[in-house]
């Protein structure tokens, strides 16, 4: 892609962090910013935006196959997440996530046992990035109920977990179940139903809408209390008070309709490109290491491991490629990724480690100019370092 700054070449392979805009959403915006109306307003003008949060709610329940009224606006998945959890979560059961899960997941989880720590429990994963779900039943083996939050596909690995596995241990613990399905909504099929989750968090920027808004699925009949963490106008039938982002749902709406329209034929060329990458890295980098299960993975992500070679250094030294050394939301963090010592990678290797995510607009040609750039990049760091460690 072309930097429209400058004019430069750019390959952007960060789509985990944020996908650019679809035209479909981008258009959308645009001429819902162009109108005005606040969707709770009962003249002509509000109940025209109304009408189009109401489209646009419908658009995302037909990529979730949900109904509608399944589905409340946020400001995106981090706000969702913290909304289901908070609400989900009952003092003296079981919160139980997994030690890989985004700090969105954690952080909150982490929040609301802070009284009762012994409440949340941590299943663990193995070296290729699964979660234990045998640990899952050991802990039902002893507790019932609570609420059980396991994202879909990993932000850093891709990896996926198997929902449906989750979801037979918690309906027969009379558990809840919540999973982060952000990095898996737009790239591959989700359907609710077919889960069987409870409640679903995911953000639009992901596959291809705008940033700064989300949503959170809540299956029709799950029992849960009113926490909303806004209150006010009691908006998003009393989930989420404010005024509503008209213009960002809107598009989060036209992005959906896209992403589902275009889901399979998108899924298999991204994974082809992800392969070519993979490919031309470890023929060139014979030593470089692909983390997680392959077979059991996002189609458009990579997390490779270049031994004794700090990914930092390696970024720096191709700025014309935009990767990431984890989560984009944990950056500038002092330690290494906490998913890949939780799947047992050291802390040089987790400091080696790029994560390279595709998406619907990558192509052949970012995928060649990356990979060019990668292998001359590992190579002038890694030379570097051995001529500073040389005979002094």
């Amino acid at each position: 892609m072309v930097n429209e700054s400058d004019g430069s070449v750019m390959s952007y392979l960060d789509y985990n962090a944020t996908a650019p805009i679809r035209p479909e959403a981008a258009a959308a915006v645009i001429e819902a910013m162009q109108t005005v109306g606040n969707a709770s307003s009962m003249h002509q003008p509000g109940r025209r935006a109304a009408h189009r949060v109401d489209l646009a709610r419908r658009q995302l329940a037909d990529l979730l196959n949900c109904s509608p009224g399944e589905i409340i606006f946020t400001s995106g998945a981090t706000e969702a997440n913290n909304l289901a959890l908070r609400a989900a979560y009952t003092a003296g059961s079981p919160l139980i996530t997994s030690s890989v899960e985004h700090p969105a997941v954690l952080e909150t989880a982490r929040t609301v046992t802070a009284e009762r720590p012994e409440d949340l429990v941590l299943l663990p994963v193995g070296a290729d990035g699964l979660v234990d779900l045998h640990a899952l039943e050991q802990v039902f083996a002893a507790r019932s109920g609570g609420v059980v939050s396991l994202m879909a596909a990993n932000n850093e690995t891709g990896v996926l977990t198997d929902l449906r596995v989750a979801a037979k241990a918690a309906r027969e613990a009379g558990a809840l179940l919540h999973t982060d399905a952000t990095q898996m909504i737009g790239r591959l099929p989700v359907d609710v139903s077919e889960l069987d989750v409870d409640l679903l968090s995911l953000s639009a920027h992901k596959f291809g809408g705008p940033q700064g808004v989300g949503a959170l699925y809540v299956r029709r009949g799950t029992s849960l209390p009113h926490r909303p963490l806004l209150v006010g106008g009691g908006q998003e039938r009393g989930w989420r008070a404010g005024t509503l982002n008209v213009a960002g749902i809107i598009g989060l709406g036209a992005a959906a309709d896209a992403a589902r329209r275009r889901l399979g034929e998108e899924a298999k060329r991204v994974a082809t490109l992800r392969n070519r990458l993979e490919s031309l890295l470890t023929d060139a980098l014979p030593e470089c290491r692909i983390n997680g299960r392959r077979d059991q993975r996002l189609p458009g992500v990579s997390s490779i491991t270049f031994p004794g070679v700090p990914a930092d250094a390696v970024l720096a030294a191709m700025p014309d490629v935009a990767a990431s050394e984890g989560s984009a939301c944990a950056s500038g963090a002092p330690t290494p990724s906490h998913v890949l010592l939780a799947m047992g990678l050291t802390r040089d290797d987790a400091d080696s480690t790029i994560r390279f995510s595709l998406g619907y607009a990558t192509t052949d040609a970012e995928i060649e100019y990356a990979a060019q750039a990668v292998v001359r990049a590992v190579t002038q760091v890694g030379s570097a370092l051995a001529a500073a460690d040389g005979p002094r």
